[in-house]
């Protein structure tokens, strides 16, 4: 989820993709600031985590660990970017909006990711 994020974040911005290594580089930096965020905002944010808020905090620093909604959430506040997810509609066999966040900082151009309904998220390339 973390690659696929700052993937989206790189051609929100016009930066060119980056390499395989740049992305475990800046997904690794998201990381820490999405949970470093989790911390700031732990107020707000500790209801929504499943489990010990301490403990789920020092297992997401994990680079091994998956991220998801709560992390993409948290994504959007650390880019201050709009971040779209999409997922397959098996009944239409279309594409549909499933959740979005940080439309606070604009709806314009969301970074857009699919999710595959178990856990993994990709970047969407999308021309609009």
């Amino acid at each position: 989820m973390f690659r696929s994020v700052v993937y989206g974040a790189c051609l929100r911005t016009g930066d060119p993709p980056p390499s395989l290594t740049r992305q475990k580089e800046l997904a690794d930096e998201l990381r820490a600031k999405v949970v470093d965020e989790f911390i700031k905002r732990r107020a707000d944010t500790e209801w929504f985590l499943e489990g010990d808020f301490n403990t789920y905090t020092i297992q997401m620093r994990k680079s091994q660990v998956w991220g998801g909604e709560p992390e993409l959430l948290m994504s959007s506040h650390v880019l201050q970017m709009p971040i779209t997810v999409i997922m397959h509609d098996t009944n239409s066999n279309n594409l549909k909006i499933i959740a979005e966040y940080g439309q606070e900082y604009g709806k314009e151009k969301p970074i857009r990711v699919i999710y595959d309904g178990f856990g993994h998220y990709d970047v969407l390339k999308c021309s609009t």
